[in-house]
């Protein structure tokens, strides 16, 4: 599909979206002007060779009454990248009742679904409907693990989340926010790096509850657009303590320590980054397939 014809699929799923979910208690734009832009694109007010720069994204709440549970609340938070749906949107699930780790087991499954079956298409509410059809197992396991958690011996050992977040913003110039963004990495003992200009992008990886402070930390600062692109969320099973084999969250780092890369800057006031140098740093450190995920084209 062109821009054009992806901006398309992407207006009619959220007209179709919209009213099958018509009150903000079901269906939250979080941008507004997003959808307006997309809207004047598709309907030939603006140029068709510069498509929007800002993306929709929204959250459809859905409150399911369980077998085991009174009410669960699943909240499917949606963004769209530029060429959707020639590739998938970046949907993330949170459910009430869950623990984070049996969230992260769901997310997977979803992604897993979404990856075999709806390539090329729009998606959004089968991945809704696919939740819905599939939340029961983790909330049956859900109420049997929470006592066996009481019953553990002191010496065993809790399974970790390791996380990788990739944020992407409208444009990092602050100096200040340039600051924190270094000093909070080190503080939480994370990796990745942070990259100023237009746009900014972040990387951060380590234990998912130091991601979090982090993300919780970063998103209230004043921004034109920030969000949370892609994650990457993986359970660690410890072993014994004297196996060889054993998994660390360490183990699973792309990145030593924290740092600001900068990528021979240019434009009218040197703040573009150069992307093709850009590519090259994250094909350094096996990430090179984010790189279609924050801009919609292969690198190179």
């Amino acid at each position: 599909m062109s821009y054009l014809e992806c901006a398309e699929s992407q207006l009619a799923e959220i007209e179709l979206l919209t009213s099958m979910f018509p009150t903000q208690e079901e269906l939250e734009l979080i941008d507004q002007l997003a959808l307006a832009e997309l809207r004047n694109y598709v309907d030939g007010s603006a140029s068709a060779d510069n498509p929007p720069p800002s993306r929709p994204q929204f959250l459809i709440k859905q409150k399911l009454d369980s077998a085991s549970m009174n009410e669960t609340e699943i909240i499917v938070s949606c963004a769209y990248p530029s060429e959707y749906p020639n590739v998938l949107p970046d949907i993330t699930v949170r459910c009430s009742g869950l623990s984070r780790a049996q969230q992260t087991q769901l997310q997977a499954h979803l992604n897993r679904y979404l990856l075999e079956n709806c390539q090329g298409e729009v998606c959004v509410l089968a991945a809704v409907d696919w939740v819905k059809d599939n939340l029961q197992p983790f909330i049956n396991e859900s109420l049997l693990t929470a006592p066996a958690l009481k019953k553990e011996s002191p010496s065993s050992r809790p399974q970790e989340v390791f996380s990788r977040l990739w944020i992407y913003s409208h444009h990092i110039y602050n100096k200040s926010k340039r600051k924190n963004i270094l000093e909070w990495s080190k503080e939480l003992g994370l990796s990745g790096f942070s990259m100023p200009g237009k746009p900014g992008i972040v990387c951060v990886e380590g234990p998912q509850s130091a991601c979090e402070e982090f993300w919780s930390r970063v998103k209230v600062l004043t921004w034109k657009k920030i969000m949370i692109r892609h994650r990457e969320d993986i359970t660690v099973d410890h072993q014994d303590e004297d196996s060889k084999t054993a998994e660390s969250v360490d183990s699973l780092r792309k990145f030593t320590g924290f740092e600001e890369a900068m990528f021979e800057p240019h434009g009218n006031r040197g703040n573009h980054m150069d992307l093709g140098q850009l590519y090259q740093f994250l094909n350094e450190k096996g990430c090179c397939d984010v790189f279609q995920i924050y801009f919609g084209i292969q690198g190179r």
